[in-house]
């Protein structure tokens, strides 16, 4: 292979580097008009009037728009369409949009939004999860505050547990986390030449965002284009509707180019978060370390709005057992509304909180039965012939095992010092931490489409909806659409991420378009590669059977000698030639009593080391060096692999160590810490390529993966370095130096 397996440059970073990349805020025109949200100061209330005399009064003021000037459905969200563009009769958390001003310019439109007045009727309020599950509790949606649940059933735990040896049972939380992407949510939207509602704006889906502005106007998708700007990162938090129906909204009435920039104190209060959880797990073994049994209860809290809290319900069910092959299961899933801000998809879909959970489970057995801490996980590790929690019986590229055995070598012939006699505050320590994530979503229909097309001048165009959001997928991409027809990605135009010009790829989420969308691209070429041969044979007055096409060329069979480039083929027909690709993974759905079934075709998984340094004095931990061993299936870009583990390290140290959002309290990066370049490791990554059957050219997928193994080897390497395990995270300087208390006093 001459296009994949190797490292390729970004094809959009010279265009960052140099600054010329164009974000949402630094769209023009400038003369645009300027929107400003009013929101809710209330955590739940109902509202009784708006009063805007004042606020139209103000000079440059055009219009303030409310809920009665939406003129189809008022209502978004990914599954459950629960909320609104602006509240109609009730806000539900502090930060619901209400109203939306409209002015010649931010200052006056800041002006005019302090001078809505909006009249509330207080409700009761919700700001626990145990307490919106009692009988008396206020509803916060009609259909109750339970918004799912979902269980994972195999075996007979009560059996599983009476065969074990050894039982360890502990609670485990986490809390609210900010996907802290640096560009604020911002964008433009006007009336194009033909009569389109176009939106231009950081997203991570363009034709879910079409849908959701077509339902909110009540016009026919074709009248509304989404074109995705340049994304200052996602990491989920471009999932959800965010500036997309304001906008449109806004152009729709006034007929004016639009332009809306939050403030970064607005992206923190209104934008998804990570999901709480709270996790309470049973885990049972025999002497020799074989897993009998596990039972585990999770509770989640998704705030004022469903967005993806079924699926990270869901999802962390499906993934609670970590990637162990255990007899008997028992998993019960919930997620709960509340008034607290709302959640969303962040990278993992909640895989991460599990994992902190399950491996943290892992070393407390191991620690009871004295046994290695990776010695145990290979002993459980699934591999080919596994049968999952679900039932799944795991086919091929299963690389659990060489992850572990690639950080075992590593381990064995490094020299770790627990103490340091130059500096006896501090305590070394050393954690593992392994995962196994779904590649795509669980168990529906999850497709990617996908075009390819050669012109008589012999540009080569691909046709991709996929959102690059800076994790490298037009690279990628790119390169795999080169391996398939044979041509140098330089000579390779792409278009992506376009409602007008590109077709449905999916979203760009659950680490899904390597996979996905690069199955598609395969298809897409392999069509019009058939579409090329057609024409040769009628060129060279041959049977379209005698010929077939090979990297790029359209060759003949023995005994004749033909090899012509395609190219040359759709010169000499004088037509454009276009191939249509779709892939759509082999999935079934999940049981609704038992969760049984296959909810993805293919699994990463990985396994991280991770060195810490503890200072007992302070509580500060410092993580010295992570190894980090990944099986993605075939890395098509391994510098872009390795960057993409560089970056999930990062922010799983932010995650285990000092990442908290706190509402009412949290309004920038002075009081919402996140790590630096000072923060970064030592980082040594080692990529397993077990190479995936069904994944174009072996791959799998990398992008959450790199992530969810970082917190908890390094929660497990301060266990290592104290003697006292964290069970809240993150584990900041306070709850560090809690947990060298205890051990002092006992």
């Amino acid at each position: 292979m001459k296009h994949v397996g190797i490292d390729v440059p970004k094809v959009d970073a010279l265009d960052k580097v140099l600054g010329n990349a164009k974000y949402g805020a630094d769209l023009p025109p400038e003369e645009a008009v300027c929107l400003k949200v009013v929101r809710s100061v209330k955590p739940h209330a109902k509202i009784v009037r708006i009063e805007m005399d004042g606020a139209l009064g103000v000079p440059g003021v055009e219009r303030i728009f409310t809920a009665k000037d939406i003129p189809g459905r008022n209502l978004v969200g990914t599954i459950n369409k629960d909320q609104p563009i602006l509240a109609s009769d009730r806000v539900r958390y502090i930060g619901d949009p209400v109203a939306l001003v409209a002015a010649k310019s931010l200052e006056t439109a800041e002006e005019a939004a302090q001078k809505v007045v909006v009249v509330y009727e207080d409700l009761p309020f919700l700001t626990h999860p145990e307490d919106a599950l009692k009988i008396d509790a206020p509803l916060i949606h009609e259909n109750g505050n339970l918004l799912l649940e979902f269980n994972v059933i195999k075996g007979d735990v009560q059996a599983g547990f009476r065969e074990a040896e050894t039982v360890v049972e502990e609670t485990y939380t986490t809390t609210w986390v900010d996907h802290a992407y640096l560009e604020p949510d911002a964008g433009i939207a006007y009336i194009d030449e033909d009569e389109r509602v176009t939106v231009i704006c950081p997203t991570q889906n363009v034709h879910y965002d079409q849908k959701e502005v077509a339902s909110a106007l009540s016009m026919l998708l074709e009248k509304v284009r989404i074109i995705q700007c340049a994304t200052g990162g996602g990491f989920g938090g471009r999932l959800d509707i965010t500036v997309q129906c304001l906008l449109a909204l806004a152009a729709f009435h006034l007929r004016k180019p639009v332009k809306i920039i939050y403030s970064r104190e607005e992206v923190f209060q209104v934008t998804s978060k990570r999901h709480p959880l709270k996790i309470r797990y049973k885990s049972g073994a025999k002497r020799d370390g074989t897993l009998t049994a596990v039972e585990v209860d999770i509770l989640g809290d998704t705030g004022a709005y469903a967005s993806y809290g079924s699926t990270v319900a869901i999802r962390s069910a499906v993934h609670a057992t970590g990637p162990y092959h255990i007899p008997n299961v028992k998993v019960k899933s919930r997620m709960v509304y509340t008034n607290n801000p709302w959640s969303g998809a962040m990278r993992g879909f909640g895989v991460p909180q599990m994992a902190f959970a399950h491996e943290s489970q892992m070393d407390l057995l191991a620690q009871a039965l004295k046994i290695d801490p990776i010695e145990i996980r290979l002993k459980n590790a699934l591999s080919v012939g596994s049968e999952t929690a679900t039932g799944q019986t795991l086919m091929a590229s299963v690389g659990m095992d060489e992850t572990l055995r690639r950080v075992k070598e590593w381990k064995d012939h490094a020299t770790l010092f627990k103490n340091d006699p130059q500096r006896p505050h501090i305590r070394r320590g050393t954690g593992v931490g392994s995962m196994w994530y779904g590649i795509g979503n669980t168990g529906i229909a999850n497709p990617s489409t996908a075009q390819m097309e050669i012109d008589p001048d012999g540009e080569v165009r691909l046709f991709t909806g996929v959102a690059d959001i800076g994790q490298g997928s037009d690279t990628v991409l790119l390169q795999i659409a080169s391996e398939a027809i044979g041509l140098p990605l330089q000579e390779i135009r792409l278009i992506r991420a376009d409602t007008a010009l590109t077709t449905d790829a999916g979203a760009t989420s659950a680490s899904r378009q390597t996979y996905i969308s690069g199955n598609a691209i395969v298809s897409a070429v392999r069509n019009l590669g058939k579409e090329a041969t057609k024409q040769a044979s009628q060129l060279l007055g041959l049977d379209e059977k005698e010929l077939f096409f090979e990297y790029g060329k359209v060759k003949s069979s023995e005994p004749l000698t033909i090899s012509l480039p395609i190219k040359e083929v759709v010169r000499r027909c004088g037509k454009v030639l276009r191939g249509e690709g779709r892939f759509d993974p082999e999935t079934t759905r999940l049981d609704s009593q038992t969760g049984q079934g296959v909810p993805y075709a293919t699994y990463a998984f990985a396994t991280h080391l991770a060195e810490v340094e503890v200072d007992v004095e302070t509580g500060k931990v410092k993580v010295c060096r992570v190894v980090a061993s990944h099986d993605a299936g075939k890395a098509i870009n391994p510098g872009n692999v390795i960057g993409q583990i560089t970056g999930g390290i990062a922010m799983g140290i932010g995650f285990a160590l000092m990442e908290e959002y706190v509402p009412g309290r949290t309004t920038s990066f002075v009081n919402y810490l996140v790590p630096t370049s000072k923060d970064i490791p030592e980082v040594i990554p080692i990529l397993v390529e077990d190479k995936e059957p069904s994944g174009p050219f072996g791959a799998k997928g990398v992008g959450e993966p790199a992530l969810i193994p970082s917190a908890p080897a390094i929660l497990n390497a301060i266990a290592d370095a104290i003697g006292e395990r964290i069970y809240h995270l993150p584990a900041n300087l306070e709850r560090v130096l809690e947990a060298i208390q205890k051990t002092k006093s006992t």
